[in-house]
């Protein structure tokens, strides 16, 4: 399914609007894919994460309707299942962040840029990271994931997690520095 075609997504859209199963299939195994490594990013393991995926596909089969039609249908039905996906696990309590004071973000981000300024230097393939992505927190995994995959700023992140910028930028900060010591502890010496 070509859901980069603007008339096939306009049909798809408005089969869905209208209830039919039919497209509703249809919208579902074209996104299925993407979706559920989404979720996956997110989630403590793949039953999960198919929950996720699961609810996150109920609230856009509810809002299709507000679908404008100016964006790819792939991103908007990312932000939903994003979105959902957060307010499912913030819901479950499961994320403990951490609030730094100033002076100790600003100590832990001098001493993790040194060698990680972007998790993406790392000299390693994309399994291997995503499986020590999968091994932090649920805090650090969420706040990683919404900056460095989904790349919301930390405005955002505070806002849709309900917590301060500052608290944000700590979290991924010691995301960062817990991935470098997972790759070290797992692999040997980072090259970052």
């Amino acid at each position: 399914m070509d859901l980069s075609n603007a008339e096939e997504v306009k049909k798809i859209v408005d089969g869905c609007i209208r209830g039919n199963v039919k497209y509703q299939q249809i919208l579902y195994k074209a996104t299925y894919g993407k979706m559920l490594g989404l979720c996956l990013r997110y989630a403590e393991n793949k039953e999960e994460a198919k929950d996720f995926l699961h609810d996150g596909f109920i609230k856009v089969f509810e809002k299709i309707k507000f679908f404008k039609h100016s964006g790819s249908i792939e991103g908007w039905i990312r932000r939903i299942i994003v979105n959902n996906t957060i307010d499912t696990i913030r819901r479950k309590n499961r994320m403990a962040f951490t609030n730094d004071s100033e002076n100790d973000l600003m100590k832990l981000s001098a001493d993790t840029n040194d060698n990680i300024d972007d998790i993406n230097t790392m000299q390693a393939n994309a399994e291997i990271i995503i499986g020590l992505i999968q091994e932090l927190s649920p805090a650090y995994k969420t706040v990683f994931n919404l900056y460095v995959i989904e790349e919301y700023t930390h405005k955002e992140i505070a806002e849709m997690l309900n917590i301060s910028i500052g608290t944000s930028k700590s979290n991924l900060a010691k995301a960062k520095a817990r991935l470098k010591n997972m790759f070290i502890e797992k692999y040997g010496e980072y090259n970052g």
